[in-house]
């Protein structure tokens, strides 16, 4: 008997039983293949992951054993071919220049995501109570009111075995048994376009242009409007290539690195192409992320096109956000409705960035040509500034995306005990640090160069940024000791911190998101925890409003 089975051991499967794993509980992941995978669709660890890797202690180790270095150029550029003309730039793409921001403890990563796979792997290795079975395949599934019977067969042995869990997450992609198992439909738009993923060896590629370095290259051209980028720092060569497979245009599908390369980028270099991977774009979602005691995370429970670097990381988030539920649910200080929020917290989130991933995946390179585009002389240089600054206009939410990636929210929460403040306006690249209950703590670093989030424990943390009320803190230390809430108080007596929160005390939940703030600690402590841990008997109690 486990506490958690988890099925699928990609990125989403490894950081839940991390999650689960470093807070004492015992579970059991199984992955049909014999490894993590070989070629990456997901380039970009974006900020909030890498912000729950600090968490882990494995945000360095990612840095360190990256096949792309630290200083590597964040920049997108925007080209008519690698023999013809530049015409729009981003840096800090998908903030991955590793400069120290003020907003977030972690800058995005540019990195393969099999090296992330490995990473993760490595942590969930070293943890006592977290055991990974690899060539397992799940077979079937049954529930009782108490367990989860699961029957698995070694895809090597033929051997069958059963294991029985309290909890079971499918965390095992688009095509997920788990899903399939409890009768679980997605729901949306199928096939909204097709393409071929590349992954090749090419060492003369990057001298091949005068570009420079970068972590895209977008081909604006009507035929074959190709993006590549690197999956190391040049040494080897090895790069992936995306194309859309057009209605009536070339056979991409049949053809091989050099012969794009050659058509869409105007050079001829020699080719390995070591991974070929037709996929379908789609928008799905799941009809529920839940049957009793079966959850689906990940892209088991929703899907969509890539464009934006979304898709990974927000299952990521999933195992997050359904982690330390199960956890609490399972040691005894979560109440009754907790999992219930799983969804009703994570399902609004999904659907912000299935409609951010639609809208960047329409605007690809031949929808931005222009005639004369690569014409010399001044009609060439206007038509070219002039397409270059539709490119800004038309894919600047796909490349400064920290509105959505750090500005998402779980308003209307009913773990959350609102403040009465209104809600900061929502735009997909402006971020606004809000210490609004539902929202993603603020981030600051400190006076002594560490991050505020180091201040945060494994469970709920009172970040105390007044000494006004010092029985207050003592009230809800002894609140969070009754419920047996693991709890954490830090003081880092920095006065521009309540400033940043807009008030005295804040509540954060064990995934970094406000759970209540206020000026003063009200008498109803305990009623808090409740709200907060999932226990609704009592009346939801309302914090008053802060400056």
């Amino acid at each position: 008997m486990t506490d958690v089975l988890i099925v699928g051991a990609g990125p989403v499967g490894l950081s839940l039983a991390i999650e689960l794993g470093q807070r004492g509980i015992h579970c059991i992941v199984v992955e049909k293949n014999d490894r993590v995978g070989k070629a990456p669709r997901a380039k970009t660890t974006n900020t909030r992951t890498r912000e729950h890797l600090r968490r882990w202690g494995i945000a360095e180790r990612l840095r360190e054993v990256s096949p792309i270095p630290r200083d590597y150029p964040a920049r997108a550029l925007f080209v008519t071919s690698f023999t013809g003309h530049l015409l729009a730039i981003f840096e800090n793409a998908l903030n991955c220049s590793p400069e120290r921001n003020e907003w977030y403890s972690e800058s995005s990563q540019w990195v393969p995501q099999y090296t992330l796979e490995n990473v993760l792997l490595e942590r969930v290795q070293a943890l006592p109570n977290v055991s990974v079975r690899f060539n397992c395949r799940l077979e079937t599934t049954e529930q009782s009111p108490s367990e989860v019977r699961s029957e698995v067969v070694d895809v090597v042995s033929g051997e069958r075995a059963t294991i029985r869990s309290s909890y079971m997450v499918g965390a095992d992609g688009v095509h997920s048994r788990v899903r399939n198992l409890i009768g679980v439909k997605m729901e949306g738009k199928h096939d909204l376009a097709r393409f071929v993923n590349l992954i090749f060896y090419a060492p003369d590629l990057a001298a091949s242009h005068p570009f420079g370095k970068a972590i895209h290259y977008w081909f604006v051209n009507r035929d074959l409007p190709i993006i590549i980028g690197p999956m190391d720092d040049g040494v080897e060569g090895k790069w992936f290539l995306g194309v859309p497979i057009i209605p009536n245009g070339p056979d991409v599908e049949h053809m091989d690195a050099s012969e794009i390369l050659r058509i869409a980028a105007g050079v001829e270099v020699a080719t390995e192409v070591l991974a070929t991977d037709p996929w379908t774009s789609s928008s799905l979602i799941a009809g529920s992320y839940r049957d009793k005691r079966i959850f689906l995370a990940g892209d088991a429970c929703h899907t969509h096109p890539p464009f934006g670097g979304f898709g990974m990381n927000m299952g990521i988030g999933d195992a997050v956000d359904l982690g330390w539920k199960l956890a609490a649910t399972l040691q005894g200080w979560g109440g009754a409705e907790l999992l219930d929020a799983y969804e009703s917290e994570r399902r609004p989130v999904h659907l912000v960035v299935l409609n951010e991933a639609v809208a960047n995946q329409a605007i690809l390179g031949n929808s931005l040509v222009r005639d004369e585009i690569d014409a010399e002389g001044p009609e060439g240089e206007r038509v070219r500034a002039e397409a270059g600054r539709a490119i800004v206009a038309a894919k600047r939410r796909e490349f400064d995306t920290l509105g959505v990636v750090l500005g998402y929210h779980y308003d209307g929460s009913p773990l959350l005990v609102g403040d009465g403040t209104p809600a900061p306006a929502a735009d997909y690249s402006t971020y606004i640090p809000s210490a609004r209950p539902g929202r993603v703590a603020p981030h600051a670093w400190l006076a002594d160069g560490s991050s505020l989030y180091d201040r945060f424990g494994l469970g709920f943390t009172l970040l105390v940024l007044s000494e006004a009320d010092p029985e207050g803190v003592a009230r809800f230390t002894a609140a969070a000791a009754a419920r047996g809430v693991p709890f954490d108080v830090a003081a880092p007596k920095e006065p521009r911190l309540a400033e940043l929160y807009q008030a005295g005390f804040a509540l954060i939940r064990p995934d970094q998101h406000v759970a209540w703030r206020g000026d003063a600690i009200p008498e109803n402590a305990r009623e808090i925890f409740d709200r907060v841990c999932g226990d609704f008997s009592p009346a939801p109690p309302v914090a008053a409003a802060s400056a």
